[in-house]
């Protein structure tokens, strides 16, 4: 076969995917973030979509069966992401004969996380041999089609279908006479493909988006002092003129280019960020990136205030008052105040350099007393003193009446010296007392009415109190050395019993000692007592 007998359409459709193909080749050979190779392999099934010689009847012409029995593979090379050029080869089979291809052209594919779909439009050489004539022809064809992928690991991606329109032209003029149509016939068919592609090479990270960054030279400086920035741009396209605009927080920003003048005169002391802006303005996408840098801009030293503060005095009782003093000077001589009096307990007023503690109602413990010196710059200074609060002096111990008895029922049986029951019950009170409290003393009171005529009554009440208390029929046993026994004016029928602590002292008014080797303790029968005691002699 000869290239006169390819009909002139698809010659000239063959001439375009040349050109295509080479064109794919000369503008998209550029980095690419896609496999520099893939690799596919598969099944496929073709319908040749022409009409043949028949190898039965001489000089007849029949359909071209379908061919189920096939296969293909592609290997592309890719120059970016979405371009890249593939070389194609087919065979199918079956009975009747087989047919093949060979043919490479541009393929450009659209890449997304889950799937990939292309297009592809390739030219080459398409031969169909019939078995029953024991012959075949190779013609011009093309195939012009696309399908979807799914990746599903790193380097293996199913492809889920191919579907391509399969054109060529062959020449069977010496099977069938002039006139059939199937001498020269043109092939309009359809192959359908599925199968593994297999990726390798390339497949890095996209690449780098634009980037700048800033530099200062110096970033610090004293107010009125200038500053230089610079920009770094990369990752741009290196043949495009790049545009730089420049700003800042503070100061007057001059820029030209990538290099900018920051005038710092009246600036406050602080912080300040200068932003350079670069733009390409060529670039269709990514044509834009910022950077930042800080300066610190210092004004000239002020020193602060100092301060001192004291107190007087600076340990004093509770409620007592305390007067402090403070002292604020400034090194650069500028005005001062004091104000912000506190304190950690009581409460404190104060009027510029002095104030007053008042510590009525502080706990016991140190109270720190403290205020603040302000330049009229803002700058400031604090100082603190320490009033220490003691705790009072325990009251001193005191004599405390803790009971008494009443004669007045045995001064009508005739008896009005004698210690009852009911008076008994409350000594036995009284030496409980005096046994868990072996500090504490006792004095005894004896007191009676004015008409009441019987010589050393009171102090015999006193003396008969004592005595059940140091050797009673509750034989308590208190020692007689802790008991005073003494006489009252109180005018009553009555002994009073005083609880005398240690350290303390009876002091009460109009009582008078008792003279125990002269008043003894009456019996309850004196009259028996007195017989026992000559019978005894």
């Amino acid at each position: 076969m000869s290239l006169r007998h390819v009909p002139r359409k698809l010659f000239f459709f063959s001439s375009m995917l040349v050109l295509m193909s080479f064109a794919a080749v000369s503008l998209f050979a550029q980095d690419q973030s896609a496999p520099k190779w893939d690799i596919f392999g598969g099944y496929q099934w073709t319908h040749p979509g022409g009409r043949v010689p028949s190898p039965v009847i001489a000089g007849s012409s029949v359909q071209a069966p379908d061919m189920a029995k096939g296969a293909g593979a592609a290997l592309t090379y890719n120059f970016d992401e979405h371009w890249g050029l593939e070389g194609d080869i087919g065979h199918d089979r079956n009975d009747f004969g087989y047919e093949s291809t060979f043919s490479v052209g541009p393929r450009l594919m659209f890449r997304t996380p889950g799937m990939n779909l292309f297009l592809h439009g390739l030219l080459g050489i398409n031969e169909f041999n019939i078995k029953g004539l024991s012959t075949n022809d190779t013609g011009v064809g093309a195939i012009l089609g696309g399908g979807m992928d799914l990746p599903m690991w790193k380097h293996v991606t199913i492809r889920a279908f191919e579907a391509d329109y399969v054109l060529a032209h062959h020449n069977f003029s010496d099977f069938v006479p002039p006139g059939s149509d199937a001498r020269e016939p043109n092939f309009a068919g359809v192959r359908l493909r599925g199968g593994v592609l297999f990726t390798f090479g390339g497949g890095g990270a996209p690449p780098e988006p634009p980037a700048a960054s800033c530099s200062l030279q110096p970033n610090e400086v004293m107010v009125g002092e200038p500053i230089t920035a610079t920009a770094t741009a990369s990752n741009f396209n290196p043949k495009h003129t790049l545009t730089y605009d420049w700003s800042s927080t503070g100061g007057k920003v001059a820029g030209k280019d990538n290099t900018a003048t920051i005038d710092t005169n009246g600036l406050a002391g602080g912080s300040y960020t200068v932003t350079a802006h670069v733009t390409d303005s060529k670039a269709k996408k990514n044509g834009t990136a910022s950077c930042s840098a800080t300066f610190a801009v210092k004004e000239p030293p002020k020193n602060p205030p100092t301060m001192s503060m004291t107190a007087d005095p600076s340990t004093l009782q509770t409620g007592g008052n305390s007067n402090i003093s403070a002292t604020c000077t400034s090194p650069d001589n500028v005005p001062v105040t004091v104000a912000g009096w506190s304190a950690t307990g009581g409460t404190v007023s104060g009027n510029g350099t002095n104030a007053t503690l008042n510590t009525t109602g502080a706990s016991a413990g140190p109270i720190t007393v403290s205020a603040t010196c302000t330049d009229s710059r803002g700058l400031t200074a604090s100082a603190s003193t320490e009033v220490t609060v003691e705790v009072p002096p325990p009251p001193p111990p005191q004599a405390s009446k803790l009971s008494e008895c009443d004669f007045s029922k045995m001064a009508k049986i005739g008896k009005p010296w004698r210690v009852d029951n009911e008076c008994k019950a409350i000594l036995d009170d009284v030496g409980h007392n005096l046994q868990q409290n072996p500090d504490n003393k006792l004095v005894i009171v004896g007191n009676a009415e004015p008409t009441e005529k019987r010589r050393n009554l009171a102090a015999e009440r006193a003396v008969n109190a004592k005595a059940y208390l140091s050797g009673g029929e509750a034989k308590q046993a208190i020692d007689s050395t802790r008991i005073e026994t003494r006489t009252g004016s109180a005018g009553t029928m009555t002994t009073e019993f005083w609880i005398v602590p240690a350290g303390a002292t009876f002091s009460e008014e109009g009582t008078q000692a008792v003279d125990e080797t002269k008043v003894k303790p009456v019996p309850d029968h004196p009259h028996v007592a007195a017989k026992k005691k000559a019978h005894a002699r």
